[in-house]
């Protein structure tokens, strides 16, 4: 990766997260693990080719806010994640996870279906018994069936169930960073215009 791919990774990943940390609707969508926002070089094939948020973003003041600084190698499952996923769509350069329950996945199935999104649930009750123990091969499977729940193309927005000690979160996918906060953030405003609560 040359410096000017880095400075051009830098630059979009941090607007993309200054629009996410001027939505406070998001705020409600952050889930207790946190929520993490990657971008992957063109050529990415290790985490540490992956820009991520150092200590994810939390809640502060009502509004979204980055704990830590942008940085190469910052991230563990979510830049796995998106190596996987970018195995299947090379398009795919970043994505953002986010809190589910049933009534954030009942809304993302019609918000899906309006925008004629694809979109996937990813039920973690089928995942095999040897994989558990296994991040990357469980990460595999996860993007399988992902893009299995889709007809066979990469959902726009997939969400994982519950597992034991894994807490439910969404995905939202996108070619860059700037895509992805624009339109998490009006997915987010959409949420909080229906009325409905996280908890």
């Amino acid at each position: 990766m040359d410096l000017n791919e880095k400075i051009d990774m830098i630059g979009r990943l941090y607007l993309g997260l200054e629009q996410i940390e001027d939505c406070a609707e998001f705020s409600a969508l952050i889930p207790e693990v946190r929520t993490n926002f990657v971008y992957a070089s063109k050529e990415a094939t290790t985490p540490e080719d992956v820009l991520a948020v150092d200590g994810r973003i939390s809640v502060a003041d009502g509004f979204p806010k980055a704990i830590g600084r942008i940085k190469f190698g910052a991230s563990g499952y979510m830049a796995h994640l998106l190596l996987e996923i970018r195995k299947k769509d090379p398009e795919i350069r970043s994505i953002i996870d986010f809190s589910n329950n049933p009534e954030i996945a009942e809304f993302l199935m019609a918000y899906c279906k309006e925008r004629g999104w694809n979109f996937s649930v990813v039920d973690r009750s089928f995942e095999p018994e040897n994989l558990k123990d296994t991040e990357g091969e469980a990460i595999s499977w996860t993007v399988e069936e992902a893009i299995r729940g889709a007809g066979g193309k990469m959902p726009r927005i997939f969400y994982e169930t519950s597992a034991v000690g894994k807490e439910p979160v969404s995905i939202l996918v996108g070619k860059d960073p700037l895509e992805v906060a624009e339109q998490i953030c009006e997915l987010a405003r959409t949420y909080h215009s229906s009325g409905q609560k996280t908890r």
